[in-house]
């Protein structure tokens, strides 16, 4: 999260009523590097994301795991090359009290998760069995810590018994627990959502407990020392991000969160799988208001910290509608289909475009609730859409941002517009060029124009669609939907011509 530049990458985006769709790479000096950890994940205490997702118990015998956790989700997520892991919350956060859920867990007090179904969890799954997870995931573990009912004792105990290798009781008590060497957490959430449940604090108030709490985390034994990163906005709250960022010290803070969710209607939320044009137009509205709220976000933090040493973290999007039929309504199981994938790709898109100031992100969530990138059912296991546009997508983390002019046509419904095509382009470590489009679109395939920078040899692509938008991977049906080699991609000397057929995401690779 520490990688800066001095040079904004812009993301030019043209309404046009015609048909012309074209692609410049802009000229830069720029060296911004899309940060990996924009490819961050989230697994709250919700539902069936912990227990019966992730966690099945050391005792299962019939679903084959490694400590308690399924080996297929730790081998989905290898593949995926997740860089972080939010945890234990979202909303359960505030209320999840780290002690309870270390040493013998036949020892350990049971919990009732008032946030989600008010179903009693026997606190089996753990600070060990997370930071060990996050061990053999290869994956930065970022700890949202409980400021709504905890206390500031608490949490400063907390770093210390993950962080600090001399001897201290905290560090003792790990040792007790049967770990000798400190995880090293650097990420850390002070509160969820302080406005709403974690606490409905005024940003006044907040800033007050942010910098108590803050001053009392310890970052000794990190290097760099910790990234403490404030319980930040909702969608257009500004007036929250402006307060975050005049009155909390810098040297105190090193990121300010925010989160979007694309909902249609948040008292009715519509179906995941049974939806027309017009839902899926308006949850297309909401997804593209990040690009919007990213602008704006960042405008003020560029007036309190113009050299952007202050990171904007998006520790919560997606998309959000009713529950399945038949599941509870506190579990947030829905289905995920290739509406969920043009969200996916669309802000993605975003986040890359915006990697000078946005250096995190986490899709919410990881499995079986909301956008999940994972669905489990007894011992199947279906990778989603979403899954694998962020696996198409995996070739943009740490690689160098391409600005691009971007000129679209619009999709059209009813008189409303949207731009109808996304994209974002980096170059690897290999020298690789990798540009990433959408096109969300229902009716019409897009014909593109790429204007290249330099001579290439080849151009290979791939792409996710399916005949349906409604189109999703079932326990039945597993890999209905699945990338495949993309062919509608030509070279030539003065650029490519690109063919992307409606709601699809491709992925190009240029040599």
């Amino acid at each position: 999260m520490k990688l800066r530049t001095t040079v904004f990458a812009l993301l030019i985006v043209f309404f046009s009523y015609s048909q012309q769709n074209t692609i410049a790479f802009a000229k830069s000096n720029d060296t911004t590097v899309i940060s990996k950890h924009i490819y961050g994940h989230f697994a709250e205490h919700l539902g069936r994301c912990i227990y019966d997702g992730f966690y099945v118990g050391e005792d299962n015998t019939t679903i084959p795991n490694t400590n308690g956790v399924r080996n297929d989700i730790i081998n989905a997520l290898k593949a995926l090359s997740i860089p972080n892991l939010r945890w234990p919350g979202g909303c359960f956060a505030d209320t999840y009290h780290w002690k309870d859920g270390i040493g013998p867990k036949e020892n350990r007090p049971a919990i009732v998760n008032t946030w989600w179904g008010n179903v009693t969890e026997d606190n089996s799954f753990g600070t060990h069995d997370f930071l060990n997870l996050c061990e053999v995931l290869n994956t930065e573990p970022y700890i949202s810590g409980n400021v709504g009912s905890g206390s500031v004792q608490e949490l400063a105990d907390w770093v210390q018994y993950v962080n600090f290798e001399g001897k201290s009781p905290m560090s003792d008590l790990r040792r007790q627990n049967g770990r000798e060497k400190p995880w090293k957490v650097k990420f850390w959430g002070v509160g969820n959502e302080a406005w709403g449940c974690g606490g409905n604090m005024r940003p006044e108030y907040y800033v007050d407990v942010y910098r108590k709490y803050a001053t009392f985390m310890s970052g000794v034994g990190v290097e760099g020392g910790l990234d403490k990163i404030a319980s930040g906005a909702s969608d257009a709250d500004y007036r929250w991000t402006e307060t975050l960022m005049r009155d909390i010290p810098h040297n105190l803070l090193q990121g300010v969160a925010l989160h979007h969710y694309s909902v249609i209607d948040w008292g009715s939320k519509g179906s995941s799988t049974e939806f027309k044009e017009d839902q899926y137009f308006k949850t297309m509205q909401r997804s593209w208001k990040m690009e919007e709220l990213i602008q704006k976000h960042t405008e003020i933090m560029d007036k309190y910290d113009p050299e952007r040493k202050v990171d904007l973290v998006v520790d919560e999007w997606g998309g959000w509608y009713d529950v399945m039929q038949g599941t509870n309504p506190g579990f947030l199981y829905q289905q995920n289909t290739m509406r969920d994938a043009m969200i996916a790709g669309m802000n993605l898109n975003i986040f890359n475009n915006h990697a000078q100031r946005v250096k995190m992100a986490n899709l919410a969530q990881t499995v079986n609730v909301l956008q999940a990138v994972i669905l489990t059912e007894g011992n199947k296991m279906i990778l989603t859409p979403t899954y694998h546009v962020m696996e198409m997508y995996k070739i943009h983390q740490d690689a160098v941002l391409v600005p691009l002019q971007l000129k679209t046509d619009n999709y059209e419904y009813k008189g409303e517009y949207l731009p109808a095509i996304s994209a974002s382009a980096s170059i690897d470590k290999e020298g690789v060029t990798h540009i990433s489009l959408v096109n969300i679109d229902l009716h019409d395939s897009k014909n593109i124009t790429v204007s290249l920078d330099k001579v290439y040899k080849s151009v290979s692509g791939r792409i996710l669609k399916s005949a349906k938008v409604q189109d999703y991977n079932s326990f039945g049906d597993p890999e209905k939907i699945k990338p495949t080699d993309f062919k509608g991609a030509v070279l030539k000397k003065d650029g490519i011509k690109i063919e992307v057929p409606p709601f699809s995401v491709v992925v190009l690779a240029l040599k």
